[in-house]
């Protein structure tokens, strides 16, 4: 009998310290325990996945931006469409497009305002920045400033989910940042639906290490899923 006791005795041990250390871990972790897919395939898989699901709302998203840029123009002088240089993966940089919600010399205007700068170096922000204007609140807040990507998901700049392309190059990371650089770029991420603008850089990288480490379909989509939560609750938009 003692056997028996002894035998119960030592499964539940075990069974607690499995349950221990799944409690430990955090949500996308524990989306990546069983690897389904080899890697090739997963990123083969994503790809397709990219390109259907953008071309299914490719027709929505046109006539959004439609409305979006007649808007834009009848707001403030200046273009519609803001492309910029960002940092894909392997360090490499390619034009990302968003609508414009600044002033067309906001640019300029950012050394004047860099003293007020609530984030630490490389990151700027400033809450209610004088250099947005009355539609790019809106189009920021709603994250509609961010639909042209989708023309860089169909290109294979970027994917729907992957860590946010920074906008300065691979240069100004340090050693361990570059981590992030293994992964394409995406129009959604782990850190947009973690804090988004509420994090820092150095937070948002470990976000997005986290990701790298731990991708999978599964984590994909409960990335998507929590993005459209955060983009209609407006929850760290800036």
């Amino acid at each position: 009998m003692s056997y028996w006791n002894n035998a119960l005795y030592g499964l539940l041990d075990v069974a607690g310290d499995i349950a221990d250390s799944i409690l430990e871990k955090r949500w996308y972790e524990r989306s990546n325990d069983k690897h389904l897919l080899k890697l090739s395939s997963y990123h083969t898989l994503k790809r397709c996945i990219d390109v259907t699901l953008s071309l299914l709302a490719l027709p929505f998203v046109l006539l959004i931006l439609a409305i979006c840029a007649i808007a834009i123009e009848l707001d403030s002088p200046g273009p519609i469409w803001f492309p910029q240089l960002r940092t894909g993966k392997g360090g490499r940089r390619f034009k990302m497009y968003k609508l414009r919600t600044m002033v067309p010399n906001a640019d300029e205007l950012k050394a004047k305002y860099l003293h007020l700068n609530e984030l630490s170096y490389p990151d700027f922000k400033i809450t209610n920045d004088p250099r947005i204007t009355r539609i790019g609140r809106f189009l920021r807040k709603t994250s509609l400033d961010e639909l042209p990507q989708i023309f860089n998901v169909l290109k294979g700049d970027m994917s729907l989910v992957g860590p946010r392309p920074t906008s300065f190059s691979a240069e100004t990371y340090r050693l361990w940042h570059t981590a992030r650089l293994e992964c394409k770029p995406g129009l959604t991420g782990l850190w947009q639906v973690s804090g988004r603008n509420e994090l820092d850089f150095d937070e948002r990288l470990r976000l997005d290490i986290a990701y790298h480490r731990n991708q999978s379909l599964w984590l994909d989509t409960r990335i998507l899923f929590r993005t459209v939560n955060c983009v209609f609750s407006g929850r760290g938009a800036n």
